[in-house]
This record gives structure tokens, sequence and C-alpha cells, in this order.
């Protein structure tokens, strides 16, 4: 039975020509079937997951905006539900991989770094940290705060602590088994993960909020409203306000935590269903050699970035003269390392046209998702800085440090699109090879019985076979070896590898420098914004010309991106100085 349905005599017609077979229904039903759940899983599962978190999204809204009966409380139960049914998950694919122990399993090399695992369990420590406050504060306040507010960080710490060694163990893994429900399960913790980073925004706004208001109405400048949003009733122990006033500093860590483990979530699910043909992954190791210049010139902007903070946060909530004096002192800092970072980053690209190293144009999700990433959050600064353009050159009333901030963000827009050119620049360039030689590289590989096996290219690691072409060529296009061809020549051993890149070339040099300052600035950067360091709230230019409620919506939707700009460009600078 070749599975075509014997055509009918009323199909044939002299004047219509030949004979047209129909394969009837069925035959479309049954080829439907066989191949349905793993082609589709993807999709399936990405709607299911962009459903769950834009219900989670709406209901936050409703929460803030105090519609339709939306509280608090029924925010964090979502939220609960949310990480119950991640766990869940998390628990039954540890076990099936417990069940299939000693069974060899394909592993992305470029996935799960160990310095990005190891970032991952600090913030997760952190975050651990904020849920202590939390369940403290909740103690002390537990006559008059409902179950919700207590249970919400219990369940949060267990499944942090779970996420953490989750992602340590399996962050590599690739998927052979189970793909659909496997999919669904890491779509649903990819999501879970950006609601409670929603969820983490949204409460350091509105503390930032707060505080911007209380400031504006001691200096006089409006007459606003702050909310109380403290409990009814009064403290069973003396340390509320402590946890309370604490909980806020840990709120970056927590935030960065959770954008950190969706992205390796997302890592995960697009490498489910991939094959393991071959993979030389390159060696990442710490080596300085002579690299100092970056480091040195860093780390002062590093210190001078403490002082700064530390002067801001005194002064900005003080007499006028203070606070104005406070944010022209953050716009000169910022427009001296701005430039630094720019010059720099140029410099970074001008060497890259000097050494001519060949690039890796194979498939990669990891390095895929930080070009996409970079670029769409630098987007959110990018806003905020032609509002601040706008709002400098068109605006009635100018203060004394508009020019100031006219520069400054004139600066934001070309570093960041200086140092998005270096940085996915870099993440495309081979690595380990200079002068034509093969540096320090490992060589696995997979034993096939057939003799006429392609090479894949040296850096592909994972094959998608789903997403092979008509002529069954992958995505990384290779030359192809016959029998009666020489092979390549296999890497050199590691000891002379070692000997050959001992001494880094003038090239390497410098661009380990660039990484290695770049680093450090954006670290700094981070700091100022995640630790309440906002011109944009304090410069007053902009309120003036967009309105308080307008401009305070703009930054507290675009400021969180721009903070995890500064974040991902660190990851991906350290990445960049490892592998140079």
């Amino acid at each position: 039975n070749s599975g075509a349905s014997k055509p009918r005599s009323s199909d044939h017609n002299p004047m219509t020509g030949p004979k047209v077979e129909d394969r009837g229904f069925g035959s479309f039903t049954i080829s439907l079937s066989d191949n349905y759940p793993l082609s589709s899983a993807a999709t399936l599962s990405a709607q299911y997951g962009v459903n769950v978190f834009v219900l989670g999204l709406v209901l936050t809204l409703a929460m803030l905006f105090h519609r339709a009966g939306v509280a608090q409380e029924h925010v964090l139960a979502y939220l609960s539900t949310a990480m119950a049914m991640q766990l869940a998950w998390m628990l039954c694919y540890s076990l099936m991989k417990h069940r299939q122990k000693g069974v060899v399993s394909s592993k992305d090399a470029h996935a799960g770094a160990r310095w990005l695992r190891g970032g991952l369990i600090l913030f997760g420590i952190l975050s651990l940290v904020l849920d202590v406050f939390k369940i403290g504060y909740y103690i002390g306040y537990s006559r008059c705060l409902t179950a919700a507010k207590g249970v919400f960080p219990v369940v949060h710490a267990v499944h942090t602590i779970s996420q953490v060694y989750f992602l340590w163990f399996h962050a590599k893994d690739v998927i052979q088994t189970f793909q659909a429900f496997e999919r669904f399960g890491m779509i649903h913790a990819v999501f879970t993960n950006l609601l409670l980073w929603v969820n983490g925004v949204v409460s350091e706004s509105k503390h930032q909020l707060i505080d911007h208001k209380r400031r504006l109405t001691a200096l006089g400048f409006a007459n606003i409203t702050v909310d109380d949003t403290g409990p009814n009733c009064s403290c069973n122990t003396n340390a509320c306000a402590i946890f309370y006033n604490s909980s806020h500093y840990m709120y970056p860590f927590n935030i960065e935590f959770h954008v950190f483990a969706s992205a390796m979530f997302y890592v995960m699910w697009k490498n489910v269903g991939r094959t393991l043909e071959e993979h030389r992954a390159l060696k990442v190791t710490f080596r300085t050699y002579s690299v100092m210049a970056g480091p040195v010139l860093g780390t002062s902007v590093l210190a001078a970035t403490i002082g700064i903070l530390i002067v801001y946060s005194s002064q900005v909530g003080h007499s006028t003269e203070q606070r104005v004096s406070a944010v022209a002192m953050f716009y000169l800092y910022g427009i001296t390392v701005l430039c630094l970072m720019s010059a720099a980053a140029a410099a970074g690209l001008v060497i890259y046209r000097v050494d001519k190293r060949s690039l890796d144009y194979c498939k990669n999700p990891t390095r895929k998702l930080d070009g996409n990433l970079l670029v769409s959050t630098a987007c959110a600064s990018w806003f905020m800085s032609w509002c601040s353009i706008v709002a400098a050159v068109c605006g009635e009333t100018q203060p004394p440090h508009t020019w100031l901030n006219l520069s400054f963000s004139v600066l934001v827009i070309i570093e960041k699109y200086l140092q998005n050119l270096f940085i996915i620049e870099s993440l495309y360039r081979k690595h380990g090879e200079t002068d034509g030689e093969v540096g320090m590289i490992q060589g696995i590989f997979t034993v096939s019985s057939s003799n006429n096996l392609p090479l894949t290219c040296s850096y592909c690691g994972i094959l998608n076979k789903a997403f092979e072409t008509s002529d069954n060529q992958s995505s990384c296009s290779t030359p192809q070896y016959s029998a009666s061809s020489s092979p390549p020549p296999s890497p050199p051993p590691p000891h002379s590898s070692l000997r050959k890149s001992e001494k880094l070339s003038k090239e390497r040099q410098f661009t380990k420098n660039v990484a290695a300052f770049l680093f450090l600035c954006n670290i700094s950067f981070w700091i100022l914004a995640a630790f309440g360091a906002r011109p944009q709230f304090d410069s007053g230019l902009e309120e003036k010309v967009y309105g308080f409620e307008m401009w305070i919506l703009v930054v507290n939707i675009a400021m969180p991106f721009a903070i995890f700009y500064r974040m991902h460009s660190s990851a991906a600078l350290f990445e960049i100085f490892c592998l140079s």
C-alpha cells in the first residue's frame, strides 16, 4: 500500500486531460501526524510561553493602575504558580537524566560558559539575601499582610537555588529525547524568569519614583502627593525598617539573575533536537601577559565611579544648588568616560582591520542571542538620549547644565554604536589562531560508520538536521573530502600550541586592553544606574518639555533595558578578553 487512494472514475475527463490522483484526507492526516509534533513543537511552545508572559504582564499593569480589582497578591500568586510549574519540570528533567546515567549525551560547548555560571551563582546568592529580607519584613508585619506576600519569597528562594543547580549541571545539554515536552518546559522557564524580571523592575522603579517625588517635594519643585505603601499595622520587631531599606539594594542583582537565567534557558531551548557532528572547542584561558594599560585605566574609572555615586547620592537630595552641582558633576564624569570608551572601541575596530583573522559564520545560538540583545537593549538608551537632545535644543527654559546634558546624550549614542560594532565583530572572529597557526584547541569528534561523512567547520559544534537544505548542506558550508584525497591536517599537540601562543601578538595585546577597559567602564555605568544615580530624574530639563508623568513613564520603561545593556556588554567583553 503506497498510501495513495485509488482514483475514482468521475475524476477522469477526456476534455480536461489525464487522470489526477487524489491522496485523500486520510493520507494527509497520516502525513501530518508523523511529523507534526517535532517540527511544530518550537512554534507551539513559543506561543505558549508568550501567552504565559502576556498574562503576567497584563496582571502587573492592572495592579499598577488599580484596574479590574487586581492587587499585588494576585500577581504574586500567579508568579508563585509559574515558579512551582517550572520546579516540577526541572525535577522531572533531572530524574530522567539520572535514569539515563552512563549514556553519552551531546553538549554545546558554546553554551553555559563557566564564568557565566559563576556570575549566575553570585547573583543567585544576592537574590537569596533579598528573599531573606522579604521574609523578615513579612514576619514583622504578618498581622496585616496577606499570605501571598509570605509564600512568594519562600517559593522564590527554592526556585533560585534549584535554577542555579540546574543550570550549572545542564546548561550545555543538547536534548534528543522527549523533545516536545522539554521545549515546553524550557520556554516556560524562559518566560517565568522574564516575569520575575518584570516584577523586580516594577518594585525597584516604584521605589525610585517614590524617592524622586520626596526629593522634589522637599526641594519645593512640585506639590506632589507621595503614596503611602506601608502596611496598616505596627512591626513586631525593630528590624522591619532595616529589611525594607536594605532590600532595595539587592534588587539590581535579582534583576540581573533572572535575565541571565532566561538567556541560558533560551539557548537550551534553541539547542533542542540538534545533533553534535563535530566540535573543536576553544579552551578559554585567563591570561594577562603584557596586558596592563586597559585594566589599570579601567580600575581607575571604577574607583572614580564609587566616589561619584557617593557624592551624587548625598548631594542630590539637599538644596537646589547642590542638586545642580551634583547633576553637572555626573555629566562631566560621564562625558569624560564616554569619550575614552568611544576612542577605545574605535581603536579596536581599526586593529581588526589590520589583524586579518578569518571570521566564523557557523550557526551559534549563544552568539546570535548576544548580538540581538546588544542592539535591542541599546535602543532604550538611544531613545532616552534622543529625548534629551530634543529637549535641550527645543526647550524654552534651559537649566545651567543643558549643554552638558546635550553632549552626554550625543556621546551615549556614539559610544554604544561603536561598542556594539566592536563586540559583535569580536564574537564573530575565530579566536585561537594567529598568523595561520591554530591556538589551544581541543578536538572532540563523533565516530561514524560512514566513510564519506563531511567535515563541519571548526567552530560549528552543533548542527540542526531539521533545518538542512534540500541538498543536504548544513548552515556552515565546508569542503568535502573524498576517500582518495588527503584528509585535513590534525590539530597540533597541546604543548606545541601552548609554546606558540605564549607570546601574544601586539594586535591581540591591544584587543585585550580594549576589552578589559570597556568591561570595567560598563561595570561602572551599571553601578551608577542600578544604585540610584539617574540624572534623567534630577535634571529637570526633560520634565519641563515632556511633562512630569510622561517623562517618568519613559524613564521607568527604558532604564531597565539600559541597565541590562551595561551588564550584558560587560559579560560579552569579559568573554572577548578571555578568548583574545
